[in-house]
């Protein structure tokens, strides 16, 4: 989103937009936002200095979507609650303690609340019965109101980083729950040290560190040499991003072992000079492309497509095989994905891989009530996977193909497949 300025705003430059970013360490609301009333939907106001915002912010009657993030709000405003057509709202690293009822407006789909020092979420939650994406890793909470279960369109969740002592098992009721990260608690505590005590270590010494690939919030990824093989190492920020913290990443990327398809871990880095933390994994040629980008402002909890996306059904049958294959082997494993989506696969038209544990969860493997459930859910967000894939295939794709998309995607969480069953319906 470009970023605009104070001035612009000021001079009638703007006049008509229906976005806006402004971050010049703004201590109040600038009243010319009200100028765009009429035609502003996004407002982008992060990384200023507010403390506050005016009580007549309904005045933006077409605002859809409000970042205040990197602030200083202590409370969220409740004057948000008042937004007729808010939908996102996104307060990161805001020094948030409180999230007052009254600020959670009517027609909320996405909350990102992430790195903030909330101990509760009110009741009053369950209002919100549009919302789809609950963004609440890096906080102080140690339970999730009751009343969560009533917001029966939540499809994404990120509890990760965060003080549970077991997992609010209330949630495993959420008809449509398909991708939730909960690693970094004191529950996942024992398996995640468990899997960082292996002895998978590569020392920086033995890298040679080439040019730089690419850049996620977690980290920055570059080429390497290590023995005479090309390798990509990742080396993190050491900060929380809205999936947890590094070491949770690293601990399921240990524990998940080797797998043809699935992007796997060499080791982790140990010696590095400034003390950081890394990865070492293959070095995928650059042939190999996501399917999707990830979801949007409007998609919310969907993955967004090419406009010319095309797969033929032989290409879509091998992506879901593949993908339920990796995908058995991490829940043989105990291993939660927590972000199965297409924009986490990678594609050539022949091979796949299925990439990035960042959201991913350890837990107790077997066939326990328990771990069912928690399968459940990566079988539901397959199930969102092959209806886009469906969505984007020209040829025609078999009867078995569509009951099991049927069956994944089943509001009762007992009915849906284990991928060990997905996978036999699929070859």
């Amino acid at each position: 989103m470009t970023q605009q300025t104070l001035q612009q705003l000021r001079s009638g430059a703007l006049t008509g937009a229906t976005r806006l970013k402004l971050c010049e360490d703004l201590t109040v609301f600038p009243k010319e936002i009200y100028d765009l009333a009429n035609t502003l939907e996004i407002l982008d106001l992060s990384g200023n200095a507010l403390t506050s915002l005016p009580h007549d912010l309904s005045r933006l009657h077409r605002l859809r979507v409000l970042f205040g993030s990197g602030n200083s709000f202590t409370a969220l405003p409740e004057t948000l609650g008042t937004l007729p057509n808010l939908e996102m709202i996104g307060f990161r690293a805001s020094n948030l303690t409180e999230v007052p009822a009254a600020a959670l407006p009517a027609k909320l789909r996405c909350l990102i609340l992430t790195d903030n020092h909330l101990t509760s979420i009110p009741d009053r939650i369950s209002a919100c019965d549009r919302l789809q994406k609950l963004m609440l890793t890096g906080n102080r909470l140690t339970t999730l109101p009751q009343t969560l279960t009533q917001c029966r369109r939540l499809e994404l969740l990120r509890i990760a980083a965060n003080q549970f002592t077991t997992l609010p098992t209330h949630l495993l009721d959420l008809p449509r729950l398909s991708w939730l990260a909960c690693a970094g608690n004191p529950f996942t505590a024992a398996a995640e040290a468990n899997a960082l005590s292996q002895p998978r270590t590569i020392d920086w010494t033995e890298l040679e560190l080439g040019a730089r690939l690419g850049e996620g919030a977690s980290g920055v990824i570059h080429r390497a040499n290590h023995n005479g093989t090309d390798v990509a190492v990742k080396l993190f920020k050491n900060a929380i991003t809205s999936d947890g913290r590094p070491a949770s990443e690293m601990a399921a990327g240990l524990a998940a072992g080797d797998h043809p398809n699935l992007v796997s871990l060499h080791g982790r880095l140990t010696g590095h000079p400034e003390g950081r933390d890394g990865t070492i994994m293959p070095l995928l040629a650059p042939r190999f492309r996501p399917l999707a980008a990830p979801p949007s402002f409007d998609t919310c909890t969907r993955d967004v497509y090419a406009a010319d996306a095309v797969l033929d059904a032989a290409s879509v049958m091998t992506i879901a095989l593949t993908v339920a294959q990796a995908s058995a082997h991490l829940h043989a494993r105990g291993i939660l994905n927590g972000d199965l989506y297409a924009h986490n696969i990678l594609f050539d038209g022949r091979e796949v891989w299925l990439s990035d544990l960042g959201a991913a969860s350890l837990y107790e493997a077997g066939d326990t009530p328990y771990a069912r459930s928690l399968q459940s859910l990566d079988v539901r967000a397959f199930g969102c996977l092959l209806e886009e894939l469906a969505a984007v295939c020209v040829g025609d794709l078999p009867r078995a193909f569509h009951d099991l998309t049927d069956a994944c995607l089943s509001d009762d969480s007992r009915a849906r497949p284990p991928f060990s069953d997905a996978v036999s319906r699929l070859v």
